[in-house]
Order: structure tokens, then sequence, then C-alpha cells
């Protein structure tokens, strides 16, 4: 049974009702993109770096069974406890056992997307447990009641007005002070006296090394550090494409990593996790949730190469000016538009459908995923499946006739002309999609097939 949910034209329509919000989220963004290319300029090898982390994770990804056998073993070894979860329901029950075993109801939460996936928020709440998300972008998407627009900068959307009114309402600061540097203190107060009586910490993995069993956490803000180091209970929670073979492969993922992502040289933090503290217990819990069944697509499975930088949401012009939210999925974006459908085809056919397919997405990509490539194949799936919408699916083969036709499609571009010409308000009209953000052409004197035909015989081709 699916659920209903709006489709991303529909949300993309209410975030464009906010022009201005538009305007900043856009330009917010491509500097972003602008600082990454900087940060890539810097490195003469940077292309190289690309093409060997791609070419890693494509090792990893054909010998995934044996590196994640070797990675529990060494897990295990270094005296860390591994979980194995097929989808989101058992990752759930997972984190919830051991929050049952020590009787824990408040928790601090650094940034995952994986828990995102999972709705482990959502699910902890209904179980009675409290969750303070530490990360503060993440915090305060978490205070608005909504997901994270972004995986890299979760509250983009927000202004700093609504984040000053946030934090008046929930953490009692004085109304209308909308000081990012005040208000970055008010949550470190806040958020201070969560990580001195939590007994429990989750963290993400960004790279879990099969060699030597440990992995990597990456934050700018630390919180990961000290929710961890603070806690009795360390639980991390990690896809199961999140591995890397060797640990000197890390010297590759994390130059890429943060330069493709907010153009930084390199995470202030890049902390390595690999036993507990001699009166620490530490969980890993390693999830599938329709990786297996990605990795078996063939046309589909470099997109389990991601390594969640987001440069691709950063470069989209589709996410730039229609929000994170409108994809209506824990991960936006190009990214987020390959890795959708495989989860539900209902429920994300619209997702593949959201972009121009220009390609800067691949482009930026720093492990060389071909995803504009494949949201044009996932469109194709997607529609033999029969799950494009029945008008999109009439245009399509109307055009497949037109286009296939040449004569069917001279007269039909002399109608449309004529049409233009003489009674301009049959496609000057808000039915018209196109017509609603911008003027319709000129029609033209004529068309190119005539223009062609006349040049050849003036030419002396004819």
């Amino acid at each position: 049974m699916h659920k209903t949910i709006a489709e991303h034209p529909t949300l993309a329509d209410k975030f464009n009702q906010d022009e201005e919000r538009v305007n900043w989220h856009d330009e917010t963004l491509w500097w972003v993109r602008a600082k990454r290319d900087k940060a890539a300029h810097t490195l003469p090898e940077w292309e190289d770096l690309r093409n060997l982390a791609s070419q890693i994770k494509h090792n990893v990804l054909s010998n995934l069974s044996e590196y994640l056998i070797q990675f529990e073993e060494n897990a295990l070894k270094n005296g860390i406890q591994v979980h194995w979860a097929a989808d989101a329901q058992e990752h759930n029950a997972i984190v919830k056992s051991i929050l049952q075993k020590h009787g824990v109801t408040q928790i601090v939460k650094s940034k995952s997307m994986l828990t995102e996936e999972c709705h482990l928020n959502d699910y902890l709440q209904e179980e009675g447990v409290e969750v303070i998300d530490t990360d503060l972008g993440e915090r305060i998407v978490q205070l608005a009641q909504e997901p994270p627009s972004h995986i890299v900068l979760p509250c983009i959307h927000k202004k700093k007005e609504e984040i000053g009114e946030l934090f008046h309402l929930h953490l009692g600061t004085p109304a209308g002070n909308a000081d990012p540097q005040f208000l970055t203190e008010a949550a470190r107060l806040h958020l201070r006296e969560k990580f001195l009586t939590r007994k429990i910490a989750l963290t993400g993995v960004n790279f879990a090394v099969a060699e030597t069993g440990e992995f990597v956490v990456c934050t700018n803000e630390g919180n990961a550090d000290m929710g961890a180091h603070l806690a009795d209970v360390h639980i991390a929670c990690m896809g199961i494409e999140k591995l890397i073979p060797l640990r000197q492969h890390l010297g590759v993922f994390l130059r890429l990593l943060t330069r493709s992502a907010t153009g930084q040289p390199i995470t202030t933090y890049s902390s390595h996790f690999k036993k507990p503290r001699p009166d620490q217990e530490m969980h890993i819990v390693l999830v599938d949730n329709g990786r297996s069944r990605q990795l078996g697509r063939k046309d589909f499975r470099n997109s389990l190469k991601c390594i969640r930088c987001g440069a691709c949401m950063n470069t989209c012009p589709v996410y730039r000016r229609s929000g994170g939210h409108s994809y209506h999925n824990a991960i936006a974006g190009p990214i987020g538009s390959i890795l959708a459908p495989n989860l539900d085809m209902k429920d994300y056919a619209d997702l593949p459908f959201a972009s121009t397919l220009c390609g800067s997405c691949s482009n930026v990509c720093p492990v060389k995923i071909d995803i504009h490539d494949q949201l044009y194949k996932w469109r194709q799936v997607l529609v033999k499946e029969g799950h494009a919408p029945a008008a999109k699916k009439a245009a399509m083969q109307g055009m497949a006739f037109t286009f296939s036709h040449p004569a069917f499609y001279r007269m039909a571009g002399k109608t449309g002309k004529w049409f233009m010409k003489t009674t301009p308000f049959m496609v000057n009209n808000n039915f018209n999609p196109w017509y609603k953000q911008r003027d319709m052409p000129e029609p033209p004197k004529e068309s190119f097939h005539d223009w062609y035909k006349k040049n050849r015989k003036e030419n002396g081709h004819g």
C-alpha cells in the first residue's frame, strides 16, 4: 500500500512562490559550487584523484561481500559489536534494542543520512525516546519539525530571521535577534548540557576500512566526537556501500570529499573510531535497505559509489531553484533522484524527470558517477514499468509518432506556426506550463526544412 505523496512539480511550485527565497537559495548554492571549482583547481592531480576514487569504489562494489566479511572480522577483533540490518525496520529495531538494554530514553545524534533514510527519529519518538540532533543545521530543522533539505547544508532553505524566531521559541533567545554568531553560541550552550547528560550517542559513518575494522566520521563542528567521547555507548550506523579496502585509500577520499562539498581542503574533524574505550560499548549497524538490489541493477549500480558530498545538488539548476523538500526523499537532488526509485518506483517515479539532463552533476561528482545517464535510464525503466503519469505517457507517444512520420511532422509544424501567428492566445495562456514562466518565442518565418531545401537549390545541390 503506497502513501500519497505530493510530486516534485507541485512541491517545487510551492517553493517558488517565495521568489526572494528562491533567488538567494540559487545564488548561495552556486557560490558553494564556485568554491568547489576553486578548491579543485588548486590540485593538478584532481582528475587523477577522481579516477582513482571511482576505480576503488568499483573494486569495492565488485567484491562487496568479501570486504564486508573482512570488515566484520576486524571490527569484532577490535571489540566492536557488529549488527546486520536487511532494511530500515531492522535497523530501527536494532537501535531500539540497544537503548532498551541500557534503559535509555534520551540520546544525542550527529548527522547521519542513513538514519534519515530509515526515519529513525520518528520511530524512536513514537517509542518514547528523545533524540537530539547535535549538528547545528540538523538541530535547526529538527526544531522546525522539518527534514533536512540538503545532505551537507541541512537548513540551507532557512533565512537567519526564521532561525532567530525558532531559537526564541525553543531556546529562549531574545526576540528579533538573528545574528548568526549569537545564535551559534546559543546553540552551543543548549547542546553542551545534552552532551554531558546523555549516555548513548549515535553517529553516521563516512568511510569504513575493511583492512582495519575502523570507521571514520567527518564533521566541521566536532559534535560527533563530543557525543561519542562522552557517551558510555557509541552506536554507528552505515550503509554497506561505505566500505573502502585500505586505510591508505582515505588519502584519496578525504581530499575529494570536502573540496567537493564546501570547497574546504579537508573537514575540520576527520575522526577515526577503531575500538571502544575500556569503559565504553561500541556498536556498528551495517544496513542494506535496497543496496543489494541496486547493486544488481547493471545500469544503476554505480550510484552506490556516492560519498554524500552534495556537489551534484550545488550545481543542479533544478535543485537550486526548487529546494530540497520538493524531492520528498531523505536524499534530494540528482543523486537522490537515482537512488529513490530503487526504494520505491511508484512513490518516486517523478524524481528522475526533475532534471534537464544537462550533465553538470556528472561533471562535478568526485567519484565520477554517471548521474545524468542514470536519470535518463530510470525514465525509460519507469515508463516501461507503467509508473509514468497517463498524460505524460500519451504526450510522449504523440511526440514519438510525430517525429517518426516526416510528413505529419512538417504538417504539425506549419499548423503550430499558424496558430502562433493568427491566434496567439491559443498558446499564450495558463494551460501552457511554458508560458507561466516565460514569453513564447516569435514564430519563425520559415522552418529549417524549408530553409535547407531553398539553400540547397540556390547552391546548385537541388
